[in-house]
Formats: structure tokens, sequence, C-alpha cells
């Protein structure tokens, strides 16, 4: 009889689960086959129950949704929206992380609704966050409060990403200052969370390079601003806060967008970057748009969208 039941119930197996109960139970003794058979279903239960609660089952099924203003930190900017698509789960669900620019000093994550809303169009599997972090005002919030920042909501984003049922696959996107500090986290932030892909539009990528060679004489007056000293005065400071420095044979796949008449982020900056991640053969492409200056518009814009499916599908998909 014992011969055809199934293999978790042989002899042995009923043996290791009386043995075990009796263990918990603190009472060694003798036990008949049917006690055993008994103590082997009670020991499998157990463990099964166990094992449902260390271990999630994977959803499938779920609606889309959105979480407003959902806090990373104490700070009134430390604030981020999650949109959650329908159907998500922790295995296949990647995530964009987008980070706004205004000059570290400006900006919010409202500004880029629309670049929201056309990613939900072209990659309606993915989940969206979409980060505020705090800005530079009045010698308050300087670098690197603005780089700790966006760890900070990655950390969130990953610890809370059974939560959510999405992946920590994350694609990092930012513009402008919410490009640079997309790239450093890319680059410097690897430890817990490395981004599957990150992409650049027209982000500072060496900020000595380009305090040395601004073309708007705003620019190094801020970056002074922003960081408290000059690349001459420290130049370590502007080494730690330039994504071009860390660089290494393991960086993230980067996509760089930038228009070759930018008048405040030179598209050198792009270039410089590009020939480092060439130089230790890492995946990247840099697009230059003839026309455009510190912004993409129209069909470049909806080009820059293009590239960036593009380039996923030939390098995380």
């Amino acid at each position: 009889m014992l011969n055809n039941i199934p293999g978790f119930l042989h002899l042995p197996n009923i043996q290791a689960g009386a043995r075990y109960l009796q263990n918990l139970r603190g009472k060694p003794g003798n036990t008949t086959p049917m006690q055993n058979i008994a103590l082997a279903f009670s020991t499998l239960i157990l463990l099964s129950a166990c094992s449902k609660s260390s271990v999630d089952p994977v959803e499938t099924d779920l609606e889309a949704s959105v979480h407003s203003d959902l806090p990373y930190g104490h700070d009134a900017k430390q604030r981020m929206d999650i949109h959650l698509p329908a159907k998500r789960n922790r295995i296949d669900t990647k995530v964009f992380v987008l980070i706004h620019g205004g000059g570290w000093t400006g900006g919010d994550k409202s500004d880029i609704h629309s670049q929201v809303t056309e990613l939900k169009k072209r990659f309606p599997e993915y989940a969206i966050a979409n980060i505020n972090y705090r800005l530079y005002n009045n010698n308050q919030f300087k670098f690197p409060s603005q780089e700790n920042d966006v760890n900070a909501a990655i950390q969130f984003l990953s610890s809370n990403s059974r939560s959510y049922n999405i992946s920590t696959q994350f694609i990092l996107i930012g513009t402008s200052a919410g490009a640079h500090l997309a790239l450093l986290q890319a680059y410097k932030h690897t430890a817990s969370v490395k981004p599957i892909a990150v992409v650049s539009y027209f982000g500072p990528t060496d900020l000595a390079d380009l305090y040395t060679h601004a073309p708007n004489p705003g620019i190094p007056y801020l970056l002074t601003s922003l960081t408290g000293t000059t690349p001459v005065q420290n130049p370590d400071a502007y080494r730690q806060s330039s994504p071009v420095h860390f660089v290494s044979g393991n960086a993230t796949p980067t996509l760089l967008l930038h228009g070759e008449k930018d008048d405040l982020i030179p598209a050198s900056q792009s270039v410089l970057l590009r020939n480092k991640l060439q130089s230790v053969n890492v995946a990247s492409k840099l697009v230059i748009y003839p026309n455009e200056g510190h912004n993409l518009t129209g069909n470049n814009l909806m080009n820059s969208f293009d590239e960036i499916k593009s380039f996923l599908q030939a390098h995380i998909d």
C-alpha cells in the first residue's frame, strides 16, 4: 500500500516529518506508521504555510493605478508619483524613473507630465516613477543634496517594489540637471541597485569642463553657488559631482540626446561622455539634433522616444 502513495510520503520522508514534529513538541517516542503519515501531512502543511509567507505569489491581474506625492523623505520636495500599469508583476515590470531639470534650483515633476503620457503610450507595460528632489536656494541644499535625494528615491522604489508589484529593473531618464543626476546615479550609486539603462536629455557630464568652457556666463556662477567652490579651489568636489569620472567597463548602457545649438549645456558634454563610454566598450549611443538648442521639440522630441525604444530593445529586452 505504501509503495503506491506519492513520493513525498515515502517512508524516509514520513519518518523525517515525524522527527521534525517530535522535536517541535519536545516529545520523542515511538509512533505507528499511520501516526507517521499524519505527522508527515502536518509537516507539509506547516512548511507550505511558511513558504507562502516568505515568497509572495506573482500578481498578473492587477488594474492600472496612480499614486501621487508619495514621500521618500521628510522634506516637502522629497516626493514622487508612481504610475503602475495593469497586469504588472515583480518579475517583468520594468520601471522608468524620470528626473526633471531646472538647473538644480527650479523645476518640478509636473513639468514633464507630457513625457509621462508619451512613455505610457509607447511602453504600456512599464511602471513610471516621476520624482521631485530638494532644490538649491539661498545657500540651502547645496550639492550633493540633489544627488542624495535621487539615490534615496531609488532606494525607496527598490525597498517597496514588492508592495507595488514591480521589478527593480530601473531605467533612469533625466532632463538637463535631471540628466546629470540620472547619470551620477547610474554610474556612482550601484552598490544596491544598478539601473539597466540610463537616458540623458542634454545633461552635464563633466562639471569642471563645463565651468571652464561655459557657453553662458551664468554657468560658472551657478556651479560655484551650487557646490560652494570652484574647480581650482576644490577639484575633487567637481570630480565627485561629474558622471564622466565614474564610468567603468561595467557601466550602465547609456543613450545621450543633445541639441547641437545648445547654449547652456554644450553638446560637447555628451561627446565627452560618449567617448569615455566607448573607450571602455560600454553600450552607448549619442544622437545630436542639428537644429535644436537646450530643448527638443516637435518631430525631434517624438524621435527621441523612438530612440529610447530602439535603444532599450537593442540592449535590455
